[in-house]
C-alpha cells in the first residue's frame, strides 16, 4: 500500500478517535477486513494502532480536563484483566475456521444496538453536572470486563462500547464520556495487543506509517469536540455505527468494495465536518 495513503488513513480514523473517543481500531478494523487482511492480522494491526491514537487523545483531552481519572482507572483495569480471558475464544474460532464469520457477525449485533443507543435514546446531560459524576465501581469493573472481552474478540479499544454506555447508563457528559473512554481503551489494547503480537505476525510497516498519521489527527478531533452540543457528538457517532454494520454486511455478502466506500465516505464526511468547524473557530479566533 501507498506510504502517504497510509498515513491519511491513520489521520483521519483518529480525527475520529479524539472526537468520539473509540480508540480507532472501532473503524481500522473493519477497513483492514474489507482491505483484504485475515481477521487475526487486522486485530493485532488495530490494537498496536489504537495505542498510538489513544495516547494522542488522551494527551489532548488531559489539557482541556475532561478525564475523569479514577472512573478510567477501574474500567481500564478491569478491561485488561479481561482481554486475558477472551484471547483463547479467539484462537478457538480460528483454529475452528470460525473467525471470518463468528466475528463480523458479532460485530454487527453489537453495531444494532449502539445504533439506536445514541441515535434513540434521551440526552441526559441536561441534569448531569459537569463536574460531578458519581459511578458505581462494580458497574464500571463489569463495563471494563465487557470492554476488554470485546476489544480482544473485534480487535478494537473498546471504546465504541464504552462511549455510548458511559452516556446512557452512567449518565456521563459526552466530553467526558468521550476523554475517560480513550485513558481505559490505552489500558485495554495494550495488554490485548501484547497478547496478541508474541502468536501473531504484523506488518510493521503498515502499523507505524497509520500511528504516525494518529498522531496528527487525534488532538484536532479532540479540541473540535468543544465546539459540538452533546447530542450532535451522540447522533455523528450513532451514524458511525450505521455506516460501519452495512460495510460489513455487504462484506459478508462479497460486496466488498462498495463496504469500503460506504465506511470511507462517512469517514471523509466528519472529517470534513470537523476540520471546517476547527478553522471556523480558528477565524474567529483571529477576528477577537
Amino acid at each position: 500500500m501507498d506510504y502517504v495513503l497510509l498515513i491519511v488513513i491513520g489521520f483521519f480514523i483518529s480525527m475520529l478517535s479524539g472526537f468520539f473517543g473509540i480508540g480507532g481500531g472501532f473503524v481500522l478494523t473493519p477497513l483492514l477486513l474489507l482491505l483484504g487482511f485475515s481477521p487475526i492480522e487486522a486485530i493485532t494491526t488495530s490494537l498496536f494502532y489504537t495505542i498510538g491514537s489513544s495516547i494522542a487523545g488522551m494527551y489532548a483531552h488531559y489539557k482541556l480536563k475532561n478525564i475523569l481519572w479514577k472512573e478510567a482507572i477501574i474500567v481500564g483495569i478491569s478491561g485488561a484483566i479481561a482481554t486475558q480471558i477472551a484471547y483463547p475464544f479467539v484462537r478457538w474460532l480460528e483454529s475452528n475456521n470460525l473467525d471470518t464469520t463468528v466475528i463480523p457477525t458479532f460485530y454487527l449485533l453489537i453495531l444494532t444496538y449502539f445504533s439506536y443507543s445514541m441515535l434513540k435514546k434521551k440526552d441526559k446531560e441536561a441534569t448531569i453536572n459537569d463536574t460531578k459524576v458519581v459511578a458505581s465501581k462494580w458497574k464500571l469493573i463489569l463495563l471494563g470486563i465487557g470492554a476488554g472481552f470485546l476489544s480482544t474478540t473485534l480487535g478494537v479499544g473498546g471504546g465504541f462500547f464504552l462511549v455510548p454506555l458511559f452516556i446512557s447508563f452512567f449518565g456521563f457528559p459526552s466530553k467526558k464520556a468521550v476523554a475517560t473512554s480513550l485513558v481505559g481503551v490505552f489500558f485495554i489494547v495494550s495488554t490485548g495487543f501484547v497478547t496478541y503480537v508474541v502468536n501473531t505476525p504484523i506488518q510493521w510497516e503498515v502499523a507505524i506509517l497509520l500511528v504516525a498519521g494518529a498522531f496528527l489527527g487525534s488532538p484536532l478531533g479532540a479540541k473540535a469536540t468543544s465546539f459540538f452540543q452533546p447530542k450532535r457528538i451522540q447522533h455523528l457517532l450513532g451514524f458511525l455505527y450505521i455506516a460501519t454494520f452495512i460495510s460489513l454486511a455487504l462484506k459478508l455478502i462479497h460486496f466488498n468494495t462498495v463496504g469500503f466506500w460506504i465506511l470511507s465516505t462517512y469517514t471523509l464526511f466528519v472529517n470534513v465536518l470537523l476540520l471546517a468547524q476547527l478553522l471556523k473557530q480558528k477565524k474567529l479566533a483571529a477576528m477577537t
